[in-house]
């Protein structure tokens, strides 16, 4: 009887998996589309003589970075002709992520919306220097630019990203004290409670593809967001039901109608107060929320 050894190629793949599918999603905001630039990846990685890799890690990141840049340039002429606004898929996330402040507030909705102001290019430099502190010698051979064109590069990106960066996000305690308001409106229509934590000058975005009901644009000011979301949680046929949780490092509620999931809200606090809301309806963006996804700067 043989012992099984696993091929090393197999094996250095599985080692890296979760942070290169964390680096796709990063540069894409899509864990569909994140998953299937693995597989590409993969495939490229399958093909490679090992002898010849002196950095597998690094090897494996720069085959990941050029697929999910492909890949994006591809996702940015599909959202032109998206209906409504454009929201990133959300991850279900694990208790450490919100730990690691870094991760967290690079997967955070409000910063992913960030990055989607970024070029393709733009995005990969920021991403890789700036959230997995890659070199400039690496990221110049993953996004085929010279080291001096890539430092450039990186200023420019962290310029913009810092003028629109989120600021600091709240404490445990104050995000459960919010989700515990928006459940409590969810189950029961009344939205008094959730006008109380919701900032002056909150945005509401949401996202139904053209395949669920939605604003077609955000939605700014606290009268107007509570006028719609006082109408989108009051118009359900059946039973809607709040279950608190943590999506993109964020704090969020699951809505379900009658046990069946129908979307995702996702939060982002500034000083106790909710000064974001993103609702993620399209059906299609909602096939990472049955389990925790695992992701990781290392």
């Amino acid at each position: 009887m043989h012992d099984h050894v696993a091929d090393p190629a197999t094996e250095a793949f599985v080692a890296h998996r979760n942070l290169l599918f964390t680096v796709a999603y990063e540069i894409l905001g899509s864990a569909a589309d994140a998953e299937d630039v693995l597989q590409e990846a993969w495939l490229r990685w399958a093909e490679i003589d090992l002898a010849q890799v002196r950095d597998q890690r690094a090897f494996l990141v720069r085959i990941t970075t050029r697929r999910a840049l492909d890949r994006l340039r591809v996702l940015r002429r599909r959202k032109e002709s998206y209906v409504g606004p454009w929201l990133p898929e959300p991850l279900l996330t694990a208790p450490d992520v919100a730990e690691n402040a870094e991760l967290a507030e690079s997967l955070s909705m409000a910063m992913m919306l960030v990055l989607e102001t970024l070029s393709p290019t733009e995005r990969a430099v920021f991403v890789l220097r700036e959230v997995f502190d890659v070199g400039y010698d690496e990221i110049a051979e993953a996004v085929g630019k010279t080291p001096a064109a890539v430092r450039q590069i990186a200023h420019r990106s962290r310029k913009h990203v810092d003028a629109r960066r989120p600021r600091e996000a709240v404490s445990s305690r104050q995000a459960r004290a919010a989700l515990a308001s928006f459940q409590h409106a969810v189950e029961t229509g009344d939205i008094q409670g959730v006008l109380d934590v919701l900032a002056p000058d909150v945005v509401l975005i949401s996202d139904g593809g053209g395949v669920r009901s939605a604003a077609l644009r955000p939605v700014t000011g606290l009268v107007k967001v509570g006028r719609l979301l006082l109408a989108s949680l009051g118009d359900k046929e059946g039973k809607l039901t709040g279950e608190p949780t943590t999506v993109n490092g964020d704090p969020a509620l699951l809505l379900r109608l009658d046990g069946e999931l129908d979307s995702v809200m996702a939060l982002h606090l500034e000083e106790g107060l909710v000064t974001g809301l993103y609702f993620i309806r399209n059906p299609d963006k909602l096939t990472h929320i049955a389990a925790a996804t695992p992701l990781t700067l290392d």
